[in-house]
């Protein structure tokens, strides 16, 4: 007759952008000392939140059936999660109705058989073991490699502080559990999973009981926090609100340079639509390796101007993804003042100047565009973008006046904030928009992948 085993698996997962870099944690911990049995962690690619919930779930399932290979009916898990959707959908309290969900749920229902297997919800502040075990997985991912369990920094609260778990038993093998639970995870990790092409489909399951309350991990750039966020710290702006959903999250690439770009002179889309120099190829390639690196970019929108084609096209290249053009992303027609220093206008054109320089409805001699006309096809460009990409993040490879723009109606500035912000070339400036309409800026001119 097989021993009865009792254990608790705290399982977590978290995704950097949702969908984006993501990981989870599970540790499978004897409810009679508060010890761990076994710890598993993986970062698994781009994801959302859900996706890295229910694989930390199945990790957890998965080491603690290997802890107690012998125990067979007799082994009793005690699930808890901080993930209100998942221990809802897998009490059987909550439909899944997401296609690419349910073959999560109904691998974690087969590890073991459902009566061996109870749920609760926890707060985040309950969960901090996998919690930190889910955001190594992502450091990891972040430096290219796989966790570790030798890497693990995880601290277990001491066991008095723990909840109390409504089970109780021995504690077991702890050695020989371990290397079985390794070895079981490692076979694991080989499973069907969804394509990645599926992942970034799934989006959070609707209630259907009565309103209850559902989470949707709408942080723009870490849906996840990170461990040293304090658990239930008010927050606005950028990680506010995640009632909201995920934003759509515009990542505003300006071009690298051009001939003309260290004389400062003036380059819009009336000139001569010149090339990259031998410097803006070099930092297109490390703006390239910035993006790889975040692994967060979904999409790429250009410019239709080569210097933006030639940027967009190194980022493509090493993420493996296409360039759609967008004529709204356009840089300023400058009429007759295009290929000029501000001082060479400032000789031929004063009078335009000083005007163009006090009123942004005033365009360049010889019939270019005023500032005004750049805000309203900027602005109609943000709204179609927005909409196209709602919970995505989207590179957008454009000029110093788009960008500016875009900035400056995201912080609903005047018109004369656009002589009030410096842009260097390859800088990136991020703003993410929200359900409601709110945006919210987090980068202007940031160079720091160029040094």
């Amino acid at each position: 007759m097989s021993v009865a085993r009792q254990v608790v698996v705290e399982a977590d997962g978290g995704s950097r952008g949702n969908p984006g870099p993501a990981g989870y944690g599970a540790v499978v911990i004897d409810p009679a000392t508060g010890e761990p049995l076994a710890e598993a962690a993986e970062y698994i690619g781009v994801a959302t939140n859900n996706v890295a919930e229910y694989r930390g779930l199945i990790a957890g399932l998965t080491a603690a059936k290997a802890l107690f290979p012998d125990a067979g009916e007799a082994l009793r898990v005690h699930v808890r999660m901080d993930s209100k959707l998942v221990v809802e959908q897998m009490s059987g309290r909550w439909k899944i109705k997401h296609p690419d969900m349910k073959p999560l749920a109904a691998r974690a229902a087969a590890i073991l058989p459902p009566s061996s297997v109870t749920y609760e919800w926890i707060p985040r502040a309950q969960n901090k073991h996998a919690d930190r075990l889910a955001n190594e997985a992502m450091d990891a991912g972040r430096d290219g490699r796989q966790w570790e369990a030798s890497a693990s920094t995880a601290a277990l609260d001491a066991p008095s502080a723990r909840t109390p778990s409504p089970v109780q038993g021995p504690p077991g093998d702890q050695a020989a559990g371990a290397a079985k639970a390794r070895a079981a995870l490692a076979a694991a990790r080989g499973a069907a999973a969804p394509a990645p092409d599926a992942l970034f489909s799934l989006a959070e399951e609707p209630v259907e009981s009565g309103g209850e309350p559902v989470e949707s991990g709408g942080e723009p750039t870490d849906a996840h926090p990170a461990p040293q966020q304090a658990a239930g710290t008010p927050q606005a702006g950028w990680g506010a609100a995640p009632d909201l959903g995920a934003p759509a999250t515009l990542v505003l690439l300006r071009h690298g340079e051009t001939a003309l770009t260290p004389e400062k002179r003036f380059s819009g889309s009336g000139g001569t639509d010149p090339e990259l120099s031998a410097v803006g190829r070099g930092q297109a390639e490390r703006a390239a390796g910035h993006f790889a690196a975040l692994g967060t970019v979904q999409e790429i929108v250009s410019s239709p101007l080569r210097r933006c084609r030639e940027t967009a096209a190194a980022v493509a290249a090493r993420l493996g993804l296409d360039v759609r053009i967008d004529e709204s992303l356009r840089e300023t027609d400058f009429g007759a003042w295009e290929g000029l220093t501000f001082g060479e206008v400032r000789e031929r054109y004063g009078d335009d100047l000083t005007a163009w320089l006090a009123s942004p409805d005033t365009a360049p001699t010889g019939g270019g565009e005023s500032f005004a006309q750049v805000a309203e096809r900027v602005a109609a460009a943000r709204d179609r973008l927005v909409a196209r990409y709602a919970g995505r993040t989207v590179l957008l490879v454009t000029h110093v006046t788009p960008i500016k723009t875009f900035v400056r109606l995201a912080l609903g500035a005047p018109p004369e904030a656009l002589f009030r912000m410096e842009l260097s070339a390859a800088s990136i400036s991020t703003v993410a928009y929200y359900a409601d309409g709110n945006a919210s800026v987090r980068l202007l001119n940031d160079t720091s992948h160029l040094r």
